[in-house]
């Protein structure tokens, strides 16, 4: 994410994609990418899964997060990313709640551009340009957009006062039996 106050899109030459959605996204996005950029791009993969993805070249290496399961391995895979020198990160959001910590530790380690997928295969640039659009798609994910805003942001402030008065009955009731006894 160094590169979140500057505009200029890097080329599409070493890319390192971070699969934390549904695997049919990968799956629709390899072949329009290849088909894009044919022999040029070097697209390395993160994942969760077994297997791996249509389209996806036999070059490619494939990261799965499985094999990094405490904190010196996972320094180890980034040093590794890192001496790969990635200018693209893609990440996937869609919205479902697969490698989240690994998504975000990636984007924020790792020295590239990095663009978010959603499910729909719209992406956008990580960066200050597309502020609105990160802000929007923050409340879209958190639902605070739409007509479920108002009741999300309600419970959100009524949320203080009912576990004061939660722990106030709590009390009431304890020190009731204490008198008693």
């Amino acid at each position: 994410m160094r590169l979140f106050f500057r505009q200029r899109i890097p080329h599409f030459h070493r890319v390192l994609l971070i699969e934390s959605g549904s695997r049919t996204i990968a799956d629709n996005l390899l072949p329009g990418l290849n088909e894009l950029y044919g022999g040029k791009l070097n697209l390395d993969l993160v994942t969760c899964y077994t297997g791996e993805p249509e389209g996806l070249r036999e070059t490619a290496r494939v990261y799965r997060v499985w094999n990094y399961p405490d904190p010196a391995s996972r320094e180890k895979l980034l040093a590794e990313l890192k001496s790969n020198r990635y200018e693209i990160v893609g990440i996937i959001c869609s919205g479902e709640p697969i490698m989240t910590r690994w998504k975000w530790w990636l984007a924020w380690k790792l020295p590239a551009k990095v663009f978010v997928l959603n499910e729909n295969g719209d992406y956008f640039w990580f960066d200050y340009t597309n502020l609105s659009t990160l802000v929007h798609f923050a409340l879209f994910r958190a639902g605070l957009s739409g007509g479920d805003a108002v009741t999300t942001i309600t419970r959100l402030l009524l949320f203080p006062f009912m576990l004061g008065y939660l722990m106030l009955y709590a009390g009431a009731v304890h020190l009731r039996r204490k008198v008693r006894t």
